[in-house]
């Protein structure tokens, strides 16, 4: 049974830091956590433009704090949701031979098939629409989670 699900995208301080908040809203009996490929802002809260478009939604991103993604959250977790291809194939690089921890495009949970990332709104500006393509997929994976088809 899934019941412990990261989300990684490459900083941890916009797009995966928004998935987690919003599936701990949709899904608070998971447990639920968020980090980044690089190391780039370790320590640090959600980039505050994203902070301000997920407030605007009643989602709270002040106390999160980035962290690096590390070769224990495969022990750690039931599911590894990376946000683009890039983040997927870097876990996958770490992953401990053998190791049965699924590692997908959280993307693979999206009503619309040609959604194939999400799009690093630091580098877009376009918060509004990842987070709208986040809540998507948010809800595609409850439904997922619902028919234990993860």
């Amino acid at each position: 049974m899934t019941n412990r699900i990261l989300f990684v995208c490459l900083g941890n301080i916009c797009r995966s830091p928004a998935a987690e908040a919003v599936l701990r809203g949709l899904a608070p009996q998971f447990e639920i956590d968020s980090a980044g490929t690089s190391d780039w802002h370790v320590g640090e809260p959600p980039y505050q433009p994203m902070q301000a478009a997920a407030a605007a939604r009643g989602l709270d991103l002040s106390a999160l704090r980035a962290r690096q993604f590390s070769t224990a959250d495969f022990d750690r977790f039931d599911l590894i949701l990376g946000m683009d291809g890039d983040n997927v194939a870097k876990v996958e690089t770490l992953r401990p031979h053998g190791h049965p921890t699924p590692v997908r495009r959280f993307t693979d949970y999206a009503p619309d098939p040609g959604a194939t990332h999400v799009p690093d709104p630091y580098y877009t500006r376009d918060f509004d629409g990842v987070l709208d393509l986040i809540e998507s997929c948010a809800r595609g994976l409850v439904a997922a989670l619902d028919r234990g088809a993860v």
